[in-house]
């Protein structure tokens, strides 16, 4: 369907997909998952908004090894 839209705003998409087709298809055959890692870096993330303009950058070492 994306794919025999020549103009549609799905074309992109389709022409994307169809270059990265091996790795969609890994993606999708595999089981890996980067889960782990992307919930440590929200958790730095969240933890360094939160102290936004009150500390430098020792304390924000010290509260995410801490945490």
């Amino acid at each position: 369907m994306a794919g025999s839209c020549r103009d549609g705003p799905l074309s992109g998409l389709a022409e994307r997909l169809r270059r990265d087709r091996t790795a969609v298809e890994a993606a999708l055959a595999l089981s890996w998952s980067m889960s782990p890692v992307e919930g440590q870096i929200n958790r730095v993330k969240t933890l360094k908004r939160t102290m936004y303009g009150r500390a430098k950058l020792d304390l924000l070492r010290a509260r995410v090894l801490a945490a």
